[in-house]
């Protein structure tokens, strides 16, 4: 069985998964093994052995390594995101929202935020305005503003969001709707 960019050649009860495009991950001639491939961290093991993957992240942790806490890229009902680069006040991320995914209608304290969409078209609300984005077109959202985003079309949307802020952390949302049931 593959996921993402993969290729396997000769391999038998295997599982292969890139979870990074970037990443492509070559089986060649394995048997019962398994390897799992995010853009920070690559895990190979037996597939006998798959119920242990909660042991190595307890010696990862022990040894502090980062990838044992965190994770390059959070999933949710909408999508993905992964940050791409942090500082103090700003925080540059990727975000893929799935054919039919909508954030929630939400609004921020301590950010604003400006979005490029990069592929595919976002259906944005800002205030009381919404609009659809096109590849290579932005729309800023002022720290306060309620706001959501939506992908109406039939392939994944991805945009860069530029956050800059007082404080950048992902408990700064209020949610006034969210399809998904989330408070």
């Amino acid at each position: 069985m593959t996921t993402g960019a993969v290729t396997a050649v000769d391999c038998k009860d295997t599982f292969l998964r890139s979870e990074d495009d970037g990443v492509h991950v070559v089986g060649l001639g394995l048997e019962n093994m398994f390897a799992v491939a995010m853009r920070d961290a690559v895990l190979i093991a037996p597939m006998d052995r798959a119920q242990d993957v909660k042991k190595v992240v307890q010696t990862l942790e022990k040894k502090k390594v980062a990838q044992a806490v965190d994770y390059p890229r959070f999933h949710r009902p909408w999508g993905w995101y992964e940050t791409l680069c942090l500082g103090t006040r700003f925080q540059v991320k990727r975000i893929m929202v799935k054919p039919g995914g909508v954030l929630s209608l939400q609004s921020h304290v301590h950010r604003s935020e400006h979005w490029v969409v990069v592929n595919g078209t976002a259906r944005v609300t800002v205030g009381e305005e919404v609009k659809l984005i096109s590849e290579n077109q932005s729309v800023y959202i002022p720290l306060g503003e309620i706001h959501r985003m939506e992908n109406p079309g039939k392939v994944p949307m991805y945009l860069i969001e530029v956050q800059t802020g007082s404080y950048l952390g992902e408990d700064d949302i209020q949610r006034y709707e969210d399809i998904y049931s989330r408070n």
